[in-house]
This record gives C-alpha cells, sequence and structure tokens, in this order.
C-alpha cells in the first residue's frame, strides 16, 4: 500500500478497509433553503448544514471543515465556511455551529474569516444562471493549526494542504430561485 493508499484509508478489525467518508442527515443533492443567505435577494436562514464523518486515520490529530463555492463568478470561487482545530474525538458538527454568536462548535475550534472577510458560516448566494456546485469537505490533519480566526481562506488552504493526512468531500448543488 502507498502512503497516499495508507492517508485515504484506515482499517478495521476485519482487515476490510474503510474509506474515510463525510456525511450529512439534511443534505441531499441539493442545498436547502435553511442554508441560504439571508440577504442579496435571498430569504434563507444563513444556517451551516449538520455533517458528520467516519473512519479517519488513526493518526489524526485535529480536522477542518471547509465550504467552497466552486462555481462562484469571482475568478476564484467562494469560501462560505472555514473551521479548524477540531478535536480528533469530534465527528459531527450540528446544524447552525457556523453562526459564531450560537457557540456550536466543540472547544477549541476555530472558525476563520470566509470570502466575505467575516469568521462563521455565509450561506449560499448563487447568481442567476446554472446551479453552482458546493464543495464541502472535511480534512483529517496531523497536527493542530497554528492559525487564529483572522486567518483568510487562501492561508488556511495553504497550511490544509501541508497537515491533510486524508479528507472526504461531498458535492451539494445550489441554484437562485
Amino acid at each position: 500500500m502507498t502512503t497516499a493508499e495508507a492517508a485515504a484509508t484506515t482499517t478495521s478489525d476485519n482487515a476490510v478497509a474503510q474509506s474515510f467518508t463525510l456525511k450529512s442527515k439534511e443534505l441531499g443533492g441539493q442545498l436547502a433553503i435553511q442554508h441560504y443567505a439571508n440577504g442579496m435577494g435571498f430569504t434563507g436562514e444563513n444556517q451551516s448544514p449538520q455533517l458528520h464523518w467516519e473512519n479517519a486515520p488513526a493518526q489524526t490529530k485535529s480536522f477542518a471543515l471547509t465550504i467552497y463555492d466552486l462555481d462562484a463568478p469571482t475568478g476564484s470561487g467562494f469560501w462560505h465556511w472555514v473551521v479548524f482545530n477540531i478535536p480528533p474525538h469530534v465527528r459531527e458538527l450540528v446544524a447552525g455551529a457556523g453562526d459564531p454568536s450560537k457557540n456550536l462548535l466543540p472547544e477549541g475550534a476555530v472558525q476563520s474569516n470566509n470570502d466575505a472577510g467575516a469568521p462563521g458560516y455565509m450561506g449560499a448566494a448563487p447568481n442567476d444562471g446554472p446551479a453552482h456546485r458546493y464543495l464541502i469537505t472535511v480534512h483529517a490533519l496531523s497536527t493542530n493549526l497554528e492559525l487564529d480566526k483572522t486567518a483568510t481562506p487562501a492561508f488556511v488552504g495553504f497550511n490544509l494542504h501541508f497537515t491533510t493526512l486524508a479528507k472526504a468531500s461531498l458535492v451539494v448543488y445550489g441554484q437562485k430561485q
């Protein structure tokens, strides 16, 4: 097994490889109204989705979670949510955890700035036209990141690149109604 294969799977007692997997009880293939912005022509609730993961590598020291709009008309996409230093025993973020005022993240987790320049989750606000793809990724990390909530999404991503042991993703779609 290569190093990359070892990072992408874990082994159970019966020696069957289990994939690192990200799931949601709320999300199907489309974002729900509560995950859209409340503003900019949208009447959503600006609520981050419930997310849970399983089969992380045994050597995981922390997790990071990101939500990225691949199709935002910016030339560089749009980061809707960036959370890191999620403790290694945590396997779920509850719905609404992206609202810093609700204090729903596990102790030690850090919500850094989204691309609107504020920490926490910013709901989807796709422009007219084809549906946007929202890439939701959980990263199993080899360490905690030495960053704070003022870190830009690009700088967090740079640090994730060098500390990610494995990652699991979901793609959901959102379209202006």
